[in-house]
């Protein structure tokens, strides 16, 4: 029976990765690792990181060729947006690691990269028809590529650039409401005659059941008939006297009653509403103040990590080894012209010296550092 329930424990080997395919599952890797939020929307193809700022929701489309990471990604955003790190039609970003992207760069920290680029210049939304890209149509925009894991599957179809939403189909019936016939008599009544079971907020009230036959009439000649309705007094009493008709006006007296006592009872919830509507609008106003300095500590905390990047440290290195070597020569100058004594020079010389020694040095191997850097992982 190991034929038609093969165990588990098989001894056959499993497919190994391919060096590509590794380097590939690295880098999408790191995309998850850099952003919790990244949706997945074809595994090992397409990924997409929703993000807002000042107020505006933008969607950065993420796809992976089927040789990436030898072929850079496509990173498109959506809705359209201004802004220079994205093109003309405002959707394929023109990042500069994205264009220069190799083998060695990291995904996730480009994509982070770009996204501290759109919170320091915050983009402007683009007019655009609204349809999300890649959807239904967009014979421009990049294909879908097919699993690169299981090549006994079907590729995924591109979708169909002339597909288009099903016809309106028309109704077979008018679907607008008549207006309420008039009854003669019957609209001089306390109550007008209901078009529809279910009326406003849903409520529902069941008219009363009417007789086939009135025992009242029956009793009465066709002459008397005839005169009655040609008395239209004498008929709308008859009317006014049916227990159907007596029903209805209590049960609407009755609703009246009900509706006063709800409209009470929510005058009297007015000052609670009032003060809960209050709190709110404070509640509102300190999120508005919260946000506010947020805004400004995240703008604080963007400039300090500028001002502490390894290009900053290196030109403040640069800067600072040559105000000491400035100096030295100075002191230099001032021994040669006599005006300072030699033990004085010596001291002070080589103190400067080696100041700006030092400092050069440093500024030599943070250059390493950063050249070391930005051979493995993405530009500075």
């Amino acid at each position: 029976m190991s034929w038609l329930f093969p165990s588990s424990k098989s001894n056959r080997p499993l497919q190994q990765l391919t060096s590509l395919q590794q380097q590939k599952q690295r880098q999408i890797e790191s995309l998850k690792a850099c952003h919790s939020s990244i949706i997945e929307i074809q595994k090992d193809v397409e990924y997409r990181l929703p993000f807002t700022v000042k107020n505006l929701t933008i969607n950065i489309n993420i796809l992976l060729p089927p040789q990436f990471p030898q072929d850079k990604p496509h990173i498109s955003v959506f809705p359209p947006i201004h802004h220079h790190l994205v093109d003309k039609q405002g959707m394929n970003v023109i990042f500069p690691p994205v264009n220069n992207f190799t083998m060695h760069s990291d995904l996730g920290k480009i994509v982070q990269t770009l996204l501290e680029e759109f919170w320091k210049n915050p983009p402007t939304l683009a007019p655009s028809s609204g349809s999300f890209p890649y959807l239904f149509s967009n014979p421009a925009g990049p294909q879908v590529y097919p699993h690169p894991g299981f090549p006994y599957l079907p590729s995924y179809p591109a979708q169909e650039s002339n597909r288009s939403l099903p016809e309106t189909v028309p109704p077979a019936h008018n679907t607008a409401k008549t207006a309420a016939p008039a009854y003669g008599l019957i609209t001089d009544l306390p109550l007008p005659v209901p078009t529809s079971d279910v009326g406003i907020n849903g409520f529902t009230y069941k008219m009363p059941d009417l007789p086939e036959t009135f025992p009242e009439l029956l009793e009465l000649s066709v002459s008397q008939l005839s005169d009655m309705s040609e008395q239209e007094d004498v008929l709308l009493e008859q009317f006014v006297n049916l227990p159907q008709l007596k029903q209805v006006i209590c049960d609407k007296e009755e609703l009246v009653r009900n509706i006063e006592e709800v409209a009470k009872r929510n005058l009297q919830m007015e000052p609670i509403l009032e003060v809960k509507r209050q709190a709110i609008l404070d509640k509102y106003e300190q999120l508005m103040q919260l946000k506010s300095s947020f805004e400004k500590k995240s703008q604080r905390q963007h400039e300090l990590s500028e001002s502490c990047s390894l290009s900053a440290l290196q030109a403040r290195l640069k800067v600072a080894a040559h105000e000491a070597e400035e100096e030295s020569d100075k002191i230099a100058d001032e021994f040669l012209e006599g005006k300072i004594e030699i033990d004085e020079f010596l001291v002070n010389f080589m103190e400067k010296r080696t100041c700006c020694h030092s400092r050069r040095a440093k500024e030599e191997k943070l250059q390493q550092a950063i050249s070391l850097h930005s051979q493995y992982h993405a530009p500075l």
